[in-house]
């Protein structure tokens, strides 16, 4: 029974260490695409009619996701996690309405800003064909990191005390 335990132990250990290597090389061949420019995102208007800048002295995380999407789905309370401590814009690709988005945010009790992409200028710019796609910026609005694909919280987290200093 034991070896049984072990044997097992080892084949899912062996197969969640090939899903994290092929996953991250799959987000590293992806990202290659990304518009790595220096942020250039000024006032804008979000889903709830208010201006957001971003604050240029922080560094900001820039989220493209969308409702129809199932990894975005699975994501979004690690989304939601950072935003109460980090600076957080995310853009809704292709998911509707203002009021479709605001829906959708208060049906599954997420709070973090956003801007409607219905038009696909912002994705378009960045050149983000995958969703959801996650980009850091530091204080100087320099990318430096992006992530295709799942991100976890503790990723999310990492990432922005690397970029706070």
């Amino acid at each position: 029974m034991l070896q049984k335990i072990k044997h097992y132990f080892k084949e899912l250990l062996f197969f969640t260490l090939f899903i994290t290597i092929f996953a991250n090389g799959l987000s590293l061949y992806k990202a290659q695409e990304i518009n790595k420019s220096d942020l250039t995102l000024s006032t804008t208007k979000l889903i709830n009619n208010t201006l957001y800048t971003p604050d240029r002295d922080k560094p900001l995380i820039v989220h493209l996701w969308a409702t129809w999407c199932p990894t975005c789905k699975l994501e979004a309370d690690n989304i939601n996690r950072i935003s109460k401590y980090y600076e957080v814009i995310t853009i809704a690709v292709d998911s509707g309405s203002d009021y479709d988005i605001d829906k959708y945010m208060k049906e599954h009790d997420l709070h973090y800003r956003v801007i409607n992409d219905n038009k696909y200028s912002l994705s378009e710019s960045l050149n983000i064909k995958v969703f959801p796609t996650t980009l850091i910026y530091d204080k100087n609005q320099k990318l430096v990191f992006s992530e295709v694909g799942y991100t976890s919280s503790f990723g999310l987290f990492i990432r922005m005390l690397w970029v706070s200093f």
